[in-house]
């Protein structure tokens, strides 16, 4: 799945009334609380990348369905904000008479606090003595997100002082008084809420079951004991963990149905050296008697959810200045961190983030079980497809291709949902980078031997995780497209065999996906790859090998990753080839060096899916390359045929996938 997202529905523009309709009743809400400009985020409490139908406030108010996303509303202007991915999706929904889509991630496109700084001045210039009020709710921003709107604020205000001061014969015109406030109205909740009113789905209540230690590798006390030495080297006396993978991960449990997906439950935890207390509604969360009794044992205290700003404030009144409170403020929402004054306040990634992106060795096995459970799936389902579109000549809907993919994984053991959404564009759909079938639309394509299709797809099992996307074409593609294809295969590849020194951030490999489309004037808008958690969320960080610099994350042994290049023409075909990868340290010396002297990494495939071999241009292809190719698919063989009864259609499919390359140039 492309870096850092799921599959989101794609549907034709929502009736024009009932865009405006929605914006005219929030702008009357917003002038009788007060505020000239509201922020709705994708976001919930936990500012999960992934949120439930009942915090669906940005969908709800634009129509948009992308699951990243900021809608920002005034009495006169609405603007969304998105990223590349999501360019074409919010087009199509977005009601352009009432919206106006703003390109995240464009030169000219300005980040949402620096927008809201100078609506703040121009409303300054407009009326002199009136400051700017910004609603927000609190619980569903990040402190750093407020953070950044007040610096921009600031900055502001001080350029706006300068400057009228320097153009006027006194200053008795400046206002000493903020340009702009941020109110998060807590008198009155979300707005967004007030309007769905009973509408507004219920916030799910999935119950937990116990990950088990032959998957999860690690019991809930070393994890806690590793969190609270952490918190005595930074001198915390309470560390808080607001993200649902978090808390999933630290009490070894997942849940099925509070997020699409994602095996997490919707809960906060919070760790002291003295106790470990789980936030959530046990009511249903831990309706399951032995689930309940398992936290118990383990020392686990049990609270209702919404006890969570209340204790936090209360432990601050207990220790007083002795308190210091650990809360990473990109990941935690600004309700829970404005509980805690800025000096005892631990503003860092927190001890759970590193050490759940590094399995363990049960993790990682799980994860290499999935895998070949997914490869068999896939072989059966490919085989099914090729015949069903070559032989019987059928045309086969999106819609249907989602449905019997997902029918073979359910038949694997330990199958019990889907890692997302899948994605399956056939031609022109397959450039939507998060695009999701719906029967009924004007969108929805069928698959013949004359179009491509692009399919990204992953399970969730027991034990493991698994994220693929493949290309397929099973009539003549045209030179074009090939030679895109192979380009793309040459990024993969690229990655692939990459060995590098410890330390290296992610950014640093991202130009071996792309060197092969630049030198063609190419390039993909996504990000090459996102960390996996296992049987956890598909996307999971702190790491990523993308363009952006910022993520300085280093890559390390026993993490996972996606390697997904891709190329995309709208209107016309997508192209992506991914494999998850598994990071290991190069054991043996080179050229007679010492290996203690700097660790190198290296990767390994998890994947185990063959990769379309008369779509390569041989003539663009490295011999290593081809080798690379062979090598990987005598891998896929030796794994998964032995799984597969002789003579079966998916066997048969398999062993010709898996042949060696004709190498004729």
């Amino acid at each position: 799945m492309s870096s850092t997202s799921t599959a989101e529905s794609v549907n034709a523009s929502p009736p024009m009334n009932v865009a405006g309709e929605k914006l005219t009743r929030l702008r009357d809400l917003m002038e009788s609380v007060g505020v000239d400009a509201y922020v709705v985020p994708t976001d919930d409490p936990h500012l999960s990348e992934y949120v439930s139908d009942a915090y669906a406030r940005r969908e709800y108010i634009s129509g948009f369905q992308g699951s990243a996303g900021t809608a920002l509303i005034t009495s006169t202007g609405a603007w969304l904000w998105t990223d590349s991915r999501y360019y074409n999706e919010a087009t199509l929904q977005l009601d352009s008479d009432y919206w106006t889509l703003m390109k995240a991630g464009l030169p000219k496109t300005p980040l949402i606090p620096k927008f809201l700084a100078d609506l703040a001045v121009e409303h300054r210039k407009s009326d002199a003595g009136k400051t700017y009020r910004i609603g927000i709710d609190p619980f569903v921003h990040s402190a750093s997100f407020a953070k950044e709107l007040e610096d921009a604020i600031e900055t502001a205000q001080e350029t706006y002082v300068l400057t009228n001061t320097a153009d006027s014969d006194s200053s008795s015109n400046v206002h000493d008084d903020s340009l702009g406030i941020i109110d998060t109205l807590d008198d009155h909740g979300n707005l967004i809420d007030i309007l769905w009113g009973a509408d507004r789905p219920p916030i799910p209540t999935s119950p937990f079951r116990v990950h088990p230690m032959e998957y999860a590798g690690m019991t809930i006390q070393e994890k806690v004991a590793h969190i609270r030495k952490c918190m005595t080297e930074e001198s915390a006396t309470l560390c808080v963990f607001p993200a649902l993978d978090d808390v999933a991960y630290i009490l070894n449990v997942r849940a099925k149905g509070d997020v699409e997906c994602n095996p997490v439950g919707i809960a906060y935890c919070a760790v002291t050296q003295e106790h470990v207390t789980l936030y959530c509604n046990a009511e249903h969360k831990l309706s399951d008697a032995s689930v309940k009794q398992y936290l118990l044992d383990a020392g686990v205290t049990i609270c209702p959810y919404d006890d969570i700003v209340v204790d936090i404030q209360k432990h601050l009144e207990q220790k007083k200045k002795m308190a210091r409170v650990w809360m990473d403020k990109s990941r935690c929402n600004f309700a829970l961190v404005r509980c805690v004054p800025p000096k005892q306040l631990v503003d860092k990634q927190n001890p759970i983030t590193p050490l759940k992106a590094c399995k363990n060795s049960a993790e990682l096995e799980g994860m290499r079980k999935a895998h070949i459970v997914d490869g068999v799936a896939m072989a059966h389902f490919i085989a099914w497809l090729q015949d069903a579109v070559v032989n019987q000549k059928r045309s086969v809907s999106e819609v249907e291709i989602d449905q019997v993919l997902t029918s073979f994984r359910a038949q694997q053991e330990g199958f019990f949902d889907l890692s997302f959404p899948t994605i399956a564009g056939v031609g022109s759909n397959g450039a939507i980078i998060h695009y999701r079938a719906k029967e009924g639309t004007d969108l929805m394509k069928y698959l013949d031997t004359t179009q491509p299709i692009l399919l990204d797809s992953g399970g969730q099992y027991y034990f493991g995780t698994t994220d693929v996307t493949r290309t397929w074409h099973f009539g003549t593609a045209t030179e074009e497209f090939k030679e895109y294809y192979t380009r793309v295969l040459k990024g993969n590849i690229g990655v692939d065999t990459m060995i590098w020194p410890e330390e290296t951030p992610g950014f640093v490999l991202d130009v071996m996906a792309r060197k092969a489309l630049w030198d063609i004037q190419k390039d993909y808008g996504h990000g090459t790859g996102h960390g996996v958690g296992a049987a956890l969320n598909v996307h999971e960080g702190p790491h990523s090998i993308s363009p952006r610099w910022n993520n300085k994350e280093p890559l390390k042994a026993s993490m996972i990753v996606s390697n997904e290049p891709g190329y995309y023409e709208d209107g016309r075909f997508g192209i992506r080839i991914e494999n998850l990868l598994e990071i290991l340290t190069v054991e043996d010396a080179v050229n007679g060096e010492a290996a203690s002297k700097k660790q190198f990494l290296k990767f390994r495939p998890l994947t185990l899916i063959p990769i379309q071999k008369n779509l390569i241009k041989i003539e663009i292809m490295t011999e290593v390359e081809l080798d690379w190719l062979d090598t990987y698919h005598q891998l896929v063989w030796e794994k998964l045929s032995g799984l597969l009864e002789d003579s079966s259609p998916a066997k048969d499919w398999l062993r010709t996938s898996c042949e060696k390359i004709e190498r004729k140039r």
